[in-house]
């Protein structure tokens, strides 16, 4: 498809009356190379039920490890599960498990608001060809600028939205907690640590995600030198994680009194939010209980009888035992308390290894560490050195808006996932 610029030409509303909606989008796997590249002849029969075919939606592929593929994006099978999940919340005794209905409720509202956007980018195309046939044969200044504004906001929402497509993680769909730590530099480096913290609180603010500041440790003279924050929104954690890293900056220092040029450095940290689920659940069948007579010191009874308990957990292997109690069922209570114990212990050494590998490796803020450079003097410039993606337009990006380079390094991300390793020469 042609490059459309919308301006009045001549033959422009031609052109779009013929188009079909889908291919007023950009509708394609983004950066794809020429082996992912599905022929006619490989794809399947197209299903009628499906809706249209622009509602399938290619993205990028899953990452190593997995032999499925993204690919498509498909909403009829996204609508089936919606309403099994409706189905699943109008059965009785749905609320007899709280946690799972919170879950099965919480993933039922993401795939109505997913629904709910692609389709009325759906619609919005459908409006935008039937606004280009009454602009056909017209002069009308107002109605071609209407047109051409239309457009620009179709095409960003779908941008906007084409990111999510990128998401395969496991905690992408996830609230984030969002840490900065300034640097060596002091006050410089406190006062880049806040204005990396308004940035954040600008992005989230324009993308509507609730923010709350968890922790904060104030710098010496101004700026903060840490601050945890939790970013409560749809797909937080998938967006935030492109911002990992160690970001560097250029300035003339207003705290220099000889007006110097100084760089300092700031590492943001993100992580997922985490259920509260670590209640411990442990079922009948994964239980093996063994009586015996206790060997310690007692009365009368404590070593005549099988008061003394252990409790085997079979999936852990961990045991808990109990023997100085006067009867069977108070040992039995008490051994199981133990188990429960040790098995939550164990639940949140795993959270806790899992939130580490999420972190990733620690990363000294400073030179040759760098993910982005925010330039202002003695040019104005922010440049991604991951994916190369720049602007001139330092202001914007330093009130938040990010999206650009979110979504060039989650494409990148994608990509580079399935590039084939090189072989040994």
């Amino acid at each position: 498809m042609p490059q459309l610029q919308l301006r009045y030409r001549p033959g422009l509303r031609r052109q779009l009356r013929r188009l079909p909606p889908q291919w007023l989008l950009s509708l394609r796997e983004p950066r794809r190379r020429p082996e992912q590249v599905r022929h006619a002849d490989d794809r399947a029969p197209a299903d009628p039920a499906a809706g249209p075919p622009w509602t399938q939606l290619a993205s990028a592929s899953w990452p190593p490890g997995s032999t499925r593929r993204r690919g498509v994006f498909d909403l009829a099978p996204k609508e089936a599960t919606l309403r099994e999940l409706d189905a699943q919340a109008a059965t009785p005794g749905f609320w007899d498990d709280s946690r799972v209905a919170q879950r099965t409720q919480r993933r039922a509202e993401a795939l109505r608001d997913e629904l709910t956007t692609w389709r009325g980018l759906e619609r919005r195309a459908r409006d935008l060809v039937e606004l280009a046939e009454l602009a056909e044969g017209s002069d009308d200044a107002e109605l071609r600028s209407g047109l051409e504004t239309e457009y620009a906001g179709l095409a960003a929402a779908y941008e906007r939205e084409r990111t999510a497509l990128l998401f395969s993680g496991e905690y992408d769909a996830r609230n984030a907690i969002l840490s900065i730590s300034a640097g060596a530099g002091g006050t410089e480096a406190t006062d880049w640590a806040e204005m990396l913290l308004r940035m954040y609180l600008r992005w989230a603010e324009r993308r509507r995600h609730a923010t709350e500041i968890l922790d904060e440790t104030p710098g010496e003279e101004t700026g903060i030198k840490s601050v945890t924050v939790a970013v409560d929104g749809p797909a937080a954690y998938g967006y935030l994680r492109a911002e990992r890293g160690v970001h560097r900056l250029v300035r003339i220092s207003p705290f220099d009194s000889q007006k110097r040029r100084h760089t300092t450095f700031a590492l943001v940290e993100v992580l997922p939010e985490v259920e509260d689920d670590v209640e411990v659940e442990i079922e009948a069948d994964e239980l093996r209980i063994e009586t015996f007579r206790s060997t310690g010191a007692g009365g009368q009874h404590v070593n005549k009888t099988d008061s003394a308990v252990r409790v085997t957990h079979l999936p852990t292997g961990i045991v808990a035992q109990s023997q100085n109690e006067r009867s069977q069922m108070q040992n039995r209570e008490t051994a199981m308390k133990v188990l429960r114990a040790r098995l939550l212990e164990r639940r949140l050494e795993e959270r806790e290894a899992e939130l580490a590998r999420l972190k990733g490796e620690h990363i000294e803020a400073g030179w040759g560490n760098q993910i982005r450079s925010y330039v202002l003097h003695p040019y104005q410039m922010v440049k991604d050195h991951r994916t190369g993606h720049e602007t001139s337009n330092t202001t914007a990006v330093l009130d938040g808006e990010l999206d650009a380079f979110m979504q060039a390094e989650l494409e990148r991300v994608a990509t580079s996932a399935r590039e084939p390793a090189g072989q040994p020469g």
